[in-house]
C-alpha cells in the first residue's frame, strides 16, 4: 500500500482493528442505515455511464459495486480504503459476485498520489477520520479529470443524531477520555466535519468549486430491538469508543450505563425495530474545467 501519515497511523489501526470487527458484527445495521443517505449523495450527483470513479474510504465495498454497476461496463470502479481486513472483505465479496470492472487499493488517501484520469470521485462515511482533510481532498482533486465531481456523506452536529448524543451524554457522566489506554482511537472522530462552514471552506482549500451542503434527514435502523440499539450504541460513535478505550477497566459499571442508555432511546422503539433520526450533508462539488 501507500505510506501511511504519521498522524494517521493510530486511525489505521483501529479500523485495521477493533473498527473493522464492530463494523462486522453490527454490517446490516451501518451499512443499512447508510445506505440510504448514500443513495440521496449518488442521487444528488450521479456518476454517467463509462466514467471511471473512486470509491474514498469504501469499507465493505458495497458503495463501490453500486458504483460499478452506475458507471456500467464501459466504465470503472475503483475502491479505496485503509484498512486491510475491509479491503480483503470487499475484494472477496466483489469477486463472489462476478464484477469485473471494480478494483481495490489498500491505501491512505491522505498520501497517495493517483493519475488523473477519474471522472468522478465519491465517499460515504469516508472522509471524516483523515488527521489532515485538505491535504486528502487535494490529492482527491489531483486525481480528478478537469470538470470531474465530488459527492460525499458526512455527519451533521451530533445534536440532530440522538441515539449518538444520548448515549454519549450518559457515557461522559461517568467517563472522560483515558488518560492511559493500548487500545488506538479513530482519528478525529466521525463528526469532524459537522461544520459545514468548515468543510466549504476545506473543499475550497482543496481546489473544489461550486461547492454545495445539502442536509438529508433520514431514520436509521439501530437495532432489531431495543437490546441490539443499547449494543450497538454502546459499541459504535462517541460512547462506544470511550467504552472500548477503557475496555475492561469499566466492567462493573456497564450494565447501569446501558440501563441508562435503554431509558434514553425507548421512545425510538417501533413495532419492527429501533428507527432514531439521522442527519447528514451532502456534499457536492467540482473541479475547474
Amino acid at each position: 500500500m501507500s505510506s501511511v501519515a504519521p498522524d494517521n497511523t493510530e486511525a489505521t489501526e483501529a479500523w485495521s482493528g477493533p473498527l473493522f470487527e464492530i463494523f462486522l458484527e453490527y454490517r446490516d445495521l451501518t451499512t443499512g442505515g447508510l445506505g440510504a443517505h448514500g443513495e440521496v449523495a449518488m442521487q444528488a450527483s450521479p456518476p454517467r455511464p463509462g466514467e471511471r470513479v473512486l470509491d474514498i474510504g469504501c469499507g465493505f465495498g458495497d458503495t463501490t459495486q453500486r458504483l460499478a454497476e452506475l458507471v456500467g461496463p464501459d466504465g470503472s470502479a475503483l475502491g479505496i480504503d485503509v484498512s486491510a481486513p475491509f479491503i480483503d472483505t470487499a475484494r472477496k465479496e466483489t469477486e463472489e459476485a462476478g464484477a469485473d470492472n471494480v478494483s481495490y487499493l489498500l491505501a491512505d488517501v491522505q498520501t497517495l498520489e493517483l493519475p488523473q484520469e477519474f471522472d468522478y470521485a465519491y465517499s460515504r462515511m469516508g472522509i471524516m477520520f483523515f488527521a489532515n482533510p485538505v491535504a486528502a481532498l487535494r490529492n482527491i482533486r489531483a486525481a480528478l479529470v478537469p470538470g470531474g465531481r465530488f459527492a460525499a456523506v458526512v455527519w451533521r452536529r451530533k445534536l440532530d443524531n440522538e441515539w449518538v448524543h444520548r448515549a454519549e451524554q450518559i457515557v461522559d457522566e461517568y467517563l472522560d477520555h483515558p488518560d492511559e489506554t493500548d487500545e488506538p482511537t479513530c482519528g478525529p472522530g466521525p463528526f469532524s466535519m459537522a461544520n459545514a462552514d468548515t468543510v466549504s471552506e476545506q473543499m475550497k482549500i482543496a481546489g473544489f468549486e461550486e461547492i454545495a451542503l445539502r442536509r438529508c434527514d433520514l431514520p436509521m435502523k439501530v437495532g432489531a430491538d431495543l437490546d441490539q440499539a443499547v449494543e450497538f450504541g454502546m459499541a459504535l460513535g462517541p460512547a462506544g469508543e470511550i467504552l472500548r478505550l477503557w475496555g475492561d477497566r469499566v466492567d462493573e459499571i456497564r450494565p447501569e450505563i446501558a440501563a441508562k442508555i435503554r431509558a434514553a432511546i425507548a421512545d425510538f422503539e417501533q413495532p419492527d425495530g429501533v428507527y432514531a433520526p439521522a442527519s447528514t450533508w451532502i456534499i457536492t462539488a467540482r473541479v475547474p474545467d
